[in-house]
């Protein structure tokens, strides 16, 4: 009982140190618990994945500017999440403690910038902010950098999806439904779900994985089965202009459709989800049940299995 009770003390103290971007002391704790106890499940878990990071910070530091390293730890994160999802066991505080490092690492470098590059990078640097603070389990400060960056950049679907996935975690889910579709909308393929956490959006992501959709074509797929399955529910009244180019969009893709480009298997989940909003846009604009209709029909030729849960 007291080894272990030695070895819970030890854990929580590297947890602590990975939180304050310590990994050396966390290292150190983790050896003295596998002193105290060499069979743990946990202690074994935490020390392969120091490891991990103990290999990777050289290459971090490596790059050339500190927007860079940034950058780089960012990226290392990811290699993580997939370097850990492959071990044997399921230690979601030791995870969490590694991802606050990931983030916390990443959040010092953007933050050592000198004042000039800054202000040069002063868009990207708060999208980047929000998803360390994000990352790092601070959300309101996340929400309030990704707040700033989305006044720069109403139209970026990264900045979108990241703001989306922070009013989830808030518990805004109101917010997140509509700033999600949005995103999806504007370019699924600048939507980066490896840094997307919430429920609401992975749990979307993994159910269209489950039908075999990967990669591109994943993206593409998301806000389709967003719209069938009433997860994409909160929705907005397009302006006159907005309704123009959205026209103008599905008119170039049917083109495109038809001349049968290399881009053909996005082409499909792409007009898909346009039609479903310019269907929104007749609703809400009470327009001739015929022209409803009409785009149905499109949606129909597509995909009929999508049709039929549409209009189930």
């Amino acid at each position: 009982m007291i080894e272990q009770e030695n070895v819970a003390v030890f854990l929580s103290s590297a947890y602590e140190s990975l939180k304050c971007v310590d990994l050396r002391g966390a290292t150190d704790a983790l050896e003295r618990a596998l002193s105290v106890d060499f069979e743990s499940p946990e202690v074994l878990w935490s020390l392969k994945c120091a490891n991990f990071w103990s290999e990777r910070v050289a290459r971090i530091e490596a790059a050339p500017n500190p927007f860079e390293r940034g950058e780089s730890a960012i990226a290392q994160w990811k290699a993580f999440s997939s370097f850990a999802s492959k071990l044997e066991g399921d230690f979601e505080p030791a995870l969490f403690a590694y991802k606050s490092y990931a983030f916390s690492l990443a959040l010092s470098h953007y933050a050592s910038l000198p004042p000039d590059e800054k202000e040069s990078h002063e868009a990207d640097l708060a999208l980047r902010v929000g998803i360390c603070l994000k990352g790092a389990g601070d959300y309101d400060g996340a929400l309030r950098s990704l707040e700033a960056a989305a006044r720069e950049r109403k139209e970026d679907a990264e900045v979108l999806a990241q703001l989306a996935d922070a009013y989830a975690l808030q518990g805004d889910e109101r917010s997140s439904k509509a700033l999600f579709r949005e995103a999806f909308f504007v370019a699924p393929q600048r939507v980066d779900l490896e840094l997307l956490e919430s429920g609401l959006i992975r749990r979307l992501a993994a159910r269209v994985a489950s039908l075999g959709y990967k990669g591109s074509e994943l993206v593409e797929w998301i806000p389709v089965y967003g719209a069938v399955l009433g997860v994409f529910t909160i929705k907005r009244e397009l302006k006159a202009v907005e309704a123009a180019k959205l026209r103008q969009s599905i008119y170039q893709l049917e083109n495109e459709a038809k001349e049968g480009g290399d881009d053909r298997a996005s082409l499909a989940p792409r007009l898909i989800n346009r039609y479903f909003w310019l269907i929104d846009h007749y609703i809400a604009a009470k327009e001739d049940r015929a022209r409803i209709d009409e785009v149905l029909l499109k949606v129909r030729l597509l995909d009929q299995s999508i049709y039929k849960q549409y209009t189930a």
